[in-house]
């Protein structure tokens, strides 16, 4: 049952797929009226089907890859969500939304009952580090965002052009201010999450483990995760700088999860 209500949620998720082209040509508001309460109960049938996946399979925790897109998906909702409540713009769905349509369609499409025949994913703490991860992941693509919004918005105002979809977008002191927040937000989930990783692999396959390519990739996104960080809040970095710097930083986010398809041990089990 899960599947209809994970298909049903992609089915609506595609309705932000149509808002993000549309809002594209500066024409929203209509669409806009409609967006929320329609991505909101998106995210309720999302979240059931993630519920009852996890019940069918007795644990609370992604066992393949399309388990952890969907999960990811759901993160990225939330913190759509909780970034509207607190600032009132829905632009960040204008790339947000897309990607989410993506991770629960090819979740949608290919999920299939998962096996636990390894011990490691019966184990508590395991559910612990993917969970705060994916967290870390979804705040960091919400940082990325805003650096994107932050350039575009920035190089309209130094054209002095603010019609159609520039006209729209929020002001670059809450662009930065969501930026900011994102990274102080997803820095904890990341570093917690890599430190639990880190101490299961060592007790599970030693130190082997840690020249796996998706365990040098996960750090080497820490590592330009914590400069980021560590520029902002030391240094104050603001702006363009901080826009690029973000931008580095999810593309490193973005070989880290991509290492997940042919990394040698670091990967989901076949179903």
């Amino acid at each position: 049952m899960h599947e209809f209500w994970l298909k049903v949620a992609a089915g609506m998720y595609s309705i932000g797929l149509v808002y993000a082209f549309v809002a594209l040509s500066g024409k929203r508001q209509i669409l806009s009226r409609l967006l929320l309460p329609l991505m909101g109960l998106a995210t309720i049938f999302h979240f059931v089907a993630i519920v009852e996946s996890f019940t069918a399979s007795g644990r609370f925790v992604p066992a393949t890859v399309f388990q952890s897109e969907s999960l990811l998906a759901f993160l990225l909702m939330l913190f759509f969500f909780g970034f509207y409540w607190k600032y009132q713009t829905t632009s960040h769905g204008i790339l947000v939304f897309p990607l989410v349509f993506l991770l629960a369609l090819s979740a949608a499409v290919g999920e299939q009952p998962p096996h636990f025949d390894n011990p490691t994913l019966r184990s508590g703490w395991i559910v612990t580090h993917i969970a705060l991860i994916l967290a870390g992941y979804a705040a960091l693509f919400f940082s990325f965002v805003s650096s994107i919004l932050y350039l575009v918005q920035e190089r309209g105002l130094k054209a002095k052009s603010r019609s159609g979809f520039l006209a729209r977008l929020p002001a670059l002191e809450v662009m930065d201010s969501i930026g900011l927040r994102s990274l102080l937000l997803g820095f904890p989930f990341m570093t917690v999450g890599l430190i639990i990783g880190s101490v299961i692999a060592q007790a599970t396959f030693g130190a082997a483990y840690f020249r796996d390519p998706k365990i040098l990739l996960s750090l080497l996104m820490w590592a330009v995760y914590m400069v980021l960080l560590f520029t902002r809040w030391n240094n104050g970095w603001r702006g363009r700088r901080a826009a690029l710097l973000s931008t580095c930083a999810f593309i490193a986010a973005t070989l880290a999860w991509a290492a997940n398809y042919f990394s040698s041990v670091h990967r989901f089990p076949a179903p």
